[in-house]
């Protein structure tokens, strides 16, 4: 049976995504964790194939329109496709559905969201105050600094999924300030195509990835996207970015207060059984 909550929940994700061109694993893998119940890494883990099937299709449209900055994509990617692999070696390692992993997850989720939502909220001061700065690097020091980027990227998707929207987004802008802004977005979609795909596929390989609510995400998301597309020029972007970071930061304090209650309660029941 189709669940049309989670129906609902894809189409408001993807509305979110359409208009704002942030992340959806900024959204859709907190609502799986908070409301859904889903454990973090089957979140995370369906969250990074449903945005791979979401961004091949905004890929290929900046592709076709030429919006795409290649050399900064594959910089960035040859620096985020080994560091996932090696993130989820070390996720292996772990045990996925273990209580560190869990723990983990929810602990850098929290630390990615609101890194994802201070990005959104002082972008443009941290632009004013760097960019000239920035403007001066020379090609070599800025194709270091891409790949650098792609690593914390990589560790941060692979983990959270989220990091690959704003976050890379901000990166972008003060690592190439002469470029057009659809070619910022058109580069960062671009990146992460490869990068949630090899994610992905990576937490399929450890079991935690749900397909069958993945489908149904996909079914409400889609068409959001459009009509979120279709918005966007009709809503004022700087409200459209003050309200989604304040969102993301409160959905962030309730993940780390459910984290921090979670461990004291952990901790009294070791206690209890030692004292027994």
């Amino acid at each position: 049976m189709i669940d049309p909550l989670y129906v609902a929940s894809g189409f408001g994700v993807g509305l979110l995504v359409g208009m704002t061109g942030v992340g959806g694993g900024s959204l859709m893998t907190p609502l799986l964790i908070l409301l859904f119940g889903v454990h973090p890494s089957t979140a995370v883990g369906t969250d990074l194939l449903y945005a791979a099937a979401t961004k091949t299709g905004g890929s290929l449209v900046h592709g076709l329109a030429r919006s795409v900055h290649w050399p900064a994509v594959i910089r960035l990617a040859s620096g985020s496709i080994p560091a996932s692999m090696v993130t989820l070696l070390v996720l292996w390692q772990l045990d996925l559905n273990g209580e560190s992993a869990r723990s983990l997850v929810n602990l850098v989720l929290c630390f990615a969201l609101f890194l994802t939502a201070t990005s959104l909220i002082f972008r443009r001061a941290i632009m004013d105050r760097y960019r000239r700065r920035m403007e001066r690097l020379d090609d070599l020091t800025t194709a270091r600094a891409t790949v650098v980027v792609g690593v914390a990227l990589g560790v941060l998707v692979s983990i959270s999924s989220v990091g690959a929207g704003a976050v890379g987004v901000t990166a972008l802008l003060l690592l190439y300030p002469r470029l057009p802004m659809a070619n910022i977005v058109g580069s960062d979609i671009a990146h992460a195509v490869p990068l949630t795909l090899v994610a992905g596929i990576g937490h399929w390989a450890l079991g935690s990835v749900d397909w069958a609510l993945m489908g149904v995400l996909l079914i409400g998301s889609l068409p959001g996207i459009v009509i979120g597309s279709y918005c966007a020029v009709r809503v004022p972007e700087t409200v459209l970015r003050l309200v989604l970071a304040s969102v993301l930061i409160l959905v962030a304090s309730k993940l780390g207060f459910n984290e921090l209650h979670f461990s004291h309660e952990s901790i009294a029941a070791v206690t209890g059984s030692t004292a027994h």
